[in-house]
């Protein structure tokens, strides 16, 4: 008979043996199901009753969010031209007659629900602030001066009770820093090669700020349920088939909102981009689904919730306080607005980390192979004529040779010391190719693959940091001079008024 201690040595053989041989699921794949579940309130299902059709439209578009999950993971990139146009039909039938219970997510992506489950109920504990702020402004017995106060409960109650998952109150413009998904190879790709249904997001991003700010634009009577419906109209017959060139921010379409409940403005800011990233990664087909995994988590941590951050939500600027939802014009269709900045601003705080200074020991070899890389710059003006439709081949194929390995932090700050015509002309290169991949498909002129893909086509000399780039790891340097960046533009910008809620409106400025 073998002895205790025998057996014990036996059983952890087997273990090692079993989840070598993967009998056993690995920890991070055996994460604790735990649900998301509505509190019970005064104000629940308050929108329910008297916005069906909002909330059902609701329905759709989380729909759609659910099942692209999947598309992604379990399709070959090369298919994206067809998978882009099977998946926007189906999305449309289901925009046409949307269902009357929203059905949980995995239901429609059950195997990014099992791959990556924390990340289901990260946008599920958001989809339940947003029914629950819903539901505040849509209640009549919640008196108009009276919203805030409950509005700022329903931002309590999620943080507090989803706080190992809740998404960071401050503006996307920190946590996007933070994230630092820019210099990583997937950064762009749905938005150029899945148009369709990036395009039907970018609607569905309008549709949330255009229903807040109708409801604040309409207080508590009936001019609400009238105005949510033109707004329901509009959405369909104009949103939908024409959509928004980018992301709409909360601050953008609705200001009065934000400045209402800014913490749940910026969450919701934030779970809208994360989707994005969420499809990037998804997208790529240069790692396996764990390595995808490693990566969307640290982006999760990223976007998370951090202490101190409550002192940065009002840090943001409005662009147009006086903003319509209802009036669907060449500003709210255009891809210039706050992501574009954003993401411009964030290229400039990284090209001093990327090219090394001019007076560095190696910068004259950087500064040389600038310079006979001139030549080869000069294929790609702004515009070029060069033109880069969907393909049949797969990501991978596309970069080819190139290394994605990110950046070094050799060099100092190029824009304290100058940038050489060079650089300059590098910098105003990659700002034109950003621009470009900002917009949705594929534009004249733009290089194929993602962003960094775009980078290394213009820059093949740039030195890179092989830690930084492996999928759940960021270049810290890199993050650093972002968010020092942010620091030095808006950490003294004054915080964004409180909207007063004294006189409650009556819809007139929505009829405008």
């Amino acid at each position: 008979m073998p002895s205790q201690q025998s057996r014990k040595r036996l059983a952890a053989l087997a273990f090692a043996t079993a989840l070598t041989i993967g009998q056993i699921p690995n920890p991070a794949a055996a994460e604790q199901r735990n649900l998301v579940a509505h509190p019970r309130t005064s104000y629940q299902m308050s929108f329910y009753n008297r916005h069906r059709r909002s909330y059902r439209v609701a329905s759709a578009l989380h729909f759609a969010h659910s099942k692209l999950h999947d598309v992604l993971l379990l399709t070959p990139f090369k298919q994206h031209i067809q998978e882009d146009a099977k998946l926007y039909q189906e999305v449309l039938d289901y925009y046409e007659s949307p269902p009357r219970i929203e059905p949980p997510m995995e239901l429609f992506a059950p195997f990014a629900a099992r791959a990556t489950w924390r990340l289901f109920r990260t946008i599920d504990s958001v989809h339940l602030l947003h029914e629950m702020t819903e539901d505040v402004m849509s209640d009549k017995d919640i008196a108009w001066n009276e919203k805030e106060e409950k509005l700022l409960e329903t931002y309590d109650y999620y943080r507090k009770t989803y706080k190992d998952i809740a998404l960071s109150p401050a503006p996307l413009d920190v946590t996007m820093r933070r994230a630092a998904v820019m210099m990583k190879p997937y950064f762009t790709l749905t938005r150029n090669y899945y148009p369709k249904n990036n395009n039907f997001f970018y609607a569905a991003h309008w549709w949330h700020p255009a229903l807040y700010e109708t409801m604040m634009m309409s207080g508590n009577g009936d001019a609400q349920d009238k105005f949510m419906n033109q707004m329901e109209d509009l959405f369909g017959e104009q949103v939908v088939p024409t959509p928004p060139g980018r992301m709409l921010l909360s601050r953008e379409l609705s200001p009065r909102y934000s400045r209402l409940s800014p913490e749940t403005a910026n969450v919701f800011d934030n779970l809208h981009m994360l989707h994005g990233i969420t499809y990037d990664i998804f997208a790529y087909d240069g790692w396996t689904v764990e390595q995808k995994r490693a990566e969307l988590y640290r982006v999760l941590d990223a976007m998370a919730y951090q202490p101190g951050d409550e002192n940065l939500v009002r840090k943001f600027e409005l662009t147009k306080p006086e903003v319509n939802p209802l009036d669907y014009n060449e500003w709210v269709q255009g891809v210039d607005g706050e992501m574009t900045r954003m993401m411009t601003e964030m290229l400039d705080e990284m090209m001093p980390v990327m090219m090394q200074h001019k007076s560095s020991p190696s910068s004259e070899k950087q500064h040389q192979g600038m310079a006979h890389h001139k030549d080869k710059m000069s294929q790609y003006p702004m515009p070029s004529t060069m033109k880069h439709k969907g393909t049949e081949r797969s990501h991978s194929e596309m970069h080819g040779s190139m290394q994605h390995e990110g950046m070094t932090s050799q060099s100092d700050n190029m824009a304290q010391h100058g940038m050489s015509p060079a650089m300059h002309q590098m910098h105003q290169q990659l700002k034109a190719q950003l621009k470009l991949k900002l917009t949705p498909g594929i534009q004249d002129g733009e290089l194929p693959g993602s962003f960094m893909d775009a980078m290394m086509a213009l820059m093949p000399q740039m030195q890179m940091n092989h830690e930084g780039m492996k999928p759940g790891s960021i270049n810290p340097v890199m993050v650093e001079a972002m968010i020092k960046g942010w620091q030095q533009k808006y950490g003294n910008l004054p915080d964004v008024d409180p909207m007063p809620m004294s006189d409650e409106p009556s819809g007139i400025a929505l009829a405008q």
